[in-house]
């Protein structure tokens, strides 16, 4: 079997705040560009245009400005469009599929950290993806103290999760890391503390294994 026909079609990078996914990213996308893939990068909320309009209510303001439920309706609704609108026609087209954030941050977010049953979540998931998974999840971990301190915590204007109490964002990577335990097959946990470089060693490896 050759490298072509190994290599998964729809990855997503999961992680706290400031773990680099964005870098880390575009630094995979080179890579598999340069051995002749066709990669599209997308990310969550957003994706599409409708989707980014729905991204700028949720990311945008204090925490306090939507009620949970709110927020999850609104992330609900942007996934549909960006599952219809890019990564499904993206996948038919044969192109591999880089997304930031997915399904698994609903999870991580509103269950763990917003304390919503994560079952319930589960459901509402399914209900929007159908059987459409990613086939590689890469989870960027890190210390939330540190992320938040990368990303400027209180700084720029996508920075509505950033203000959150630092106890949510304990929350939210052990959500992560939970997940990842229980479905090592697909999640391949990577330390993102150190430098962009050896990071991006981690995850070449863990796209391929």
């Amino acid at each position: 079997m050759s490298d072509r026909d190994r290599m998964p079609r729809f990855v997503t990078f999961e992680g706290g705040e400031g773990a680099g996914k964005s870098t880390q990213m575009r630094l995979l996308a080179e890579r598999l560009r340069a051995t002749g893939a066709r990669v599209t990068l997308t990310r969550e909320p957003g994706g599409t245009p409708m989707a980014e309009r729905i991204r700028a209510l949720l990311v945008t303001g204090r925490p306090d400005d939507l009620d949970a439920r709110a927020e999850l309706l609104l992330m609900l609704a942007a996934r549909v469009e960006h599952v219809r609108g890019l990564i499904l026609p993206a996948l038919a087209r044969g192109e591999v599929v880089l997304c930031d954030r997915f399904a698994d941050s609903t999870l991580a977010y509103q269950g763990y950290g917003r304390a919503m049953d994560p079952e319930w979540l589960a459901q509402l998931n399914r209900f929007v993806l159908g059987d459409l998974l990613p086939e590689r999840t890469l989870l960027l971990d890190i210390d939330p103290l540190v992320g938040l301190a990368r990303a400027g915590r209180g700084t720029g204007g996508e920075n509505r999760f950033e203000q959150e109490q630092l106890s949510f964002h304990q929350r939210v990577r052990a959500g992560f890391l939970q997940m990842a335990a229980s479905q090592p097959g697909r999640f391949r946990v990577i330390d993102a503390t150190g430098a962009v470089e050896p990071v991006a060693e981690a995850i070449w490896e863990g796209f391929w294994s």
